[in-house]
């Protein structure tokens, strides 16, 4: 049975996300990041990555990630949420993890899409789970995901499956970031408009088995994304186009880029970002353009899955938000003093934080259940509600606070800007209530 309820494992996840980023993230840091040129705190993403493992939790264990489930990665979303942390966590460890995760001729592998699903949460793995899962992909877990298949047949397979293991490994160890080549406005619902194109036969000879079976043709071993990328480009795979809005971009090592159902690896070195001005200081957003940009071919994806998944996990986020806002405007309404008493003893006041109470209750519990279900009914659900609660919230904790909240040295600002903008990312909540209305048979 699902269960709402953080697990004890979940709990120390929690403590020590929330430990480093109070020491690393604090407002006044995340002011002075996004006041400079770099917005992204690259140190403290690779802290995350490496010595708490955050990067490869939906990774497989035997492609060096540790196994967790959504509901691990969601209490990590809700404390980075509540620090407007500037790492690519979303970016890269949920949205392009995921991604590549479908490509797999079986799918996510059972960790990162089953219990998804339905988690048993009494096997959840703890933190030091993921302390120990940031090495490499091991030969064992390669040869799992070779296959059996032989002749051209197996090359070709292969070549795609080993490359995929190979970055999943590095994305685990958080030696590589990703982004998902997508506009972060497209919606689970319908496909964005096709803006890239593909070009080359796709052909995957000159692919290395790193599964023990032997050397297929010599090509080379697959140790990093240059490497990967040696097949695809010896084939003469290229993209071209243009996709606005990218989220992460210009932090990635590597490009994710959905085509026509495939998914193509190109690295960011061949692709030309370019930042644009983006109403979320803490998550900028790109526009990526390829110009007969070598790529490779790792497999079928369905877009529309990844960007629910990914719309699931983004509630948690936004609960993050709403309730570092709600608990920052209840001490300071303890604090600050009107007409000699506290102006949180006032009934109005009293009034409208119940009832911010309320919705950030009902956030958590539409969120929860996003991250342990999983399905288009419980996504559709949390958006619907979470988006504009965290709005909600922290357009009430900017009113709450008076002057000293419209000040830019205030970070209440940096909450109702990612608020803002996540209201619309992955889907408005007008999209998650009309697909709500059409799951649930109501009448149009």
């Amino acid at each position: 049975m699902t269960t709402l309820l953080y697990t004890e494992v979940e709990e120390e996840l929690r403590a020590a996300v929330r430990a480093l980023l109070a020491d690393r993230c604090p407002p006044p840091a995340v002011l002075k990041r996004v006041e400079s040129p770099a917005p992204y705190d690259l140190d403290l993403w690779k802290t995350l990555a490496r010595e708490i493992g955050v990067a490869g939790l939906l990774i497989p264990e035997q492609y060096g990630g540790a196994g967790a489930s959504a509901s691990e990665v969601a209490v990590v979303l809700e404390e980075l949420g509540r620090a407007v942390a500037p790492v690519p966590f979303f970016t890269s460890a949920v949205l392009s993890t995921h991604a590549l995760l479908t490509t797999h001729p079986e799918g996510p592998t059972t960790s990162a899409r089953d219990t998804t699903l339905a988690p048993d949460t009494n096997d959840a793995p703890g933190t030091s789970g993921a302390l120990g899962a940031s090495g490499s992909p091991t030969t064992g877990g390669a040869a799992a995901t070779s296959g059996a298949p032989t002749g051209s047949g197996a090359a070709a397979t292969s070549g795609v499956l080993d490359a995929g293991v190979a970055l999943l490994g590095e994305l685990a160890s958080g030696d590589t970031t990703a982004a998902l080549a997508i506009p972060f406005t497209a919606t689970p619902y319908r496909p964005p408009a096709a803006t890239v194109e593909v070009t080359g036969t796709g052909s995957l000879h000159g692919a290395r088995d790193v599964s023990g079976a032997g050397d297929l043709s010599g090509a080379g071993d697959l140790s990093g994304t240059g490497a990967v990328l040696g097949a695809g480009e010896a084939a003469g795979v290229t993209l071209t186009g243009t996709v606005e809005d990218v989220a992460g971009a210009e932090v990635a090592d590597v490009l994710l880029v959905p085509v026509s159902g495939s998914l193509y690896l190109v690295e960011a070195a061949h692709a030309q970002v370019n930042t644009r001005p983006s109403l979320d200081l803490t998550r900028p957003v790109a526009t990526v353009t390829f110009a007969g940009a070598p790529a490779r071919n790792l497999g079928a994806c369905d877009l529309g899955e990844v960007l629910r998944f990914g719309a699931g996990l983004m509630a948690s986020e936004q609960l993050g938000v709403a309730e570092w806002c709600l608990e920052t405007t209840l001490a300071y309404v303890r604090e600050r003093h009107q007409f000699a008493r506290p102006i949180g003893s006032f009934q109005a006041i009293k009034h409208r934080l119940a009832d911010l109470w309320l919705d950030v209750v009902r956030a958590r519990a539409a969120a929860r259940n996003a991250a342990a279900d999983g399905s288009a009914l419980a996504v559709a659900v949390a958006q619907a509600w979470n988006a504009g609660v965290a709005v909600h919230v922290a357009e009430e904790a900017l009113q709450l606070h008076g002057g000293i909240g419209m000040t830019w040295e205030h970070p209440n600002h940096l909450y109702l800007k990612r608020a803002k903008a996540t209201e619309i990312a992955l889907g408005t909540p007008g999209d998650h209530r009309a697909a709500l209305a059409e799951l649930a048979g109501l009448p149009g």
